[in-house]
């Protein structure tokens, strides 16, 4: 591959409202991890967010007859071709959506062999940011992808909080999840490696719950 092709992130959001806080989330991930690619390397970074909500009933369709139609034909192939990706669902029933397992359904087991991937979702209720580590990461550990350790839950009341001394805001998370995403694009770490402090940590920064358990589930 030369130098000069730009690397490609996607972000799928399976929001259905809109303004979607699942598409602004997916837009803030995109953003943080284009920032810290261009700081990092010399390459072009193109970032394409992909709305399940335009492809429902497309979606639907192929799930009954097996073809899939021109548009969610190339947005599987630019799920599969992309560097690195973003999966953000809202969270229903304790888990991820409908749209979400539905779109992911179509996607063949081994074609996101090894991509770098951050899984994030949004809900209401911080009581169910463990829909990150009892579905979706599983999910992806059967499509063979790599999960970044840093997962990002947004409940409602995390957005415009900064944290406080003994838990980080959902910028700060943003911003892990983000670099985290950037480095294993760049083939700096792989998943449940240990991350080195980055700009945004200081000597007594908190590890994410989310990032414990991923680190447990190693033992």
């Amino acid at each position: 591959m030369f130098a000069t092709t730009p690397l490609g992130i996607v972000a799928v959001s399976a929001g259905l409202s809109q303004p979607s806080s699942t598409r602004l989330l997916a837009d803030r991930l995109a953003a943080a991890t284009r920032e810290r690619l261009t700081a990092e390397h010399d390459r072009g970074v193109e970032v394409r967010v992909i709305e399940l909500r335009d492809l429902a009933v497309d979606i639907a369709n192929h799930l009954v007859s097996g073809f899939p139609s021109a548009g969610l034909r190339e947005a599987i192939d630019a799920v599969t071709e992309a560097d690195g990706l973003i999966a953000v669902t809202p969270v229903f029933t304790a888990s991820y959506s409908g749209l979400f397992k539905s779109f992911f359904d179509l996607i063949d087991h081994t074609a996101l062999t090894g991509k770098p991937v951050v899984i994030a979702a949004t809900g209401g209720t911080a009581r169910h940011s463990l829909v990150l580590e009892h579905a979706l990461r599983p999910l992806f550990a059967y499509l063979r992808a790599v999960t970044v350790p840093t997962s990002v839950y947004a409940a409602s009341e995390d957005w415009g909080s900064s944290g406080d001394g003994y838990t980080e805001g959902l910028p700060s998370r943003i911003r892990r999840a983000g670099g985290e995403l950037a480095s294993a694009v760049l083939g700096r770490t792989v998943s449940g490696a240990s991350r080195a402090l980055g700009l945004d940590d200081g000597e007594d920064a908190v590890v994410p719950f989310e990032q414990q358990l991923a680190d447990l589930r190693l033992d």
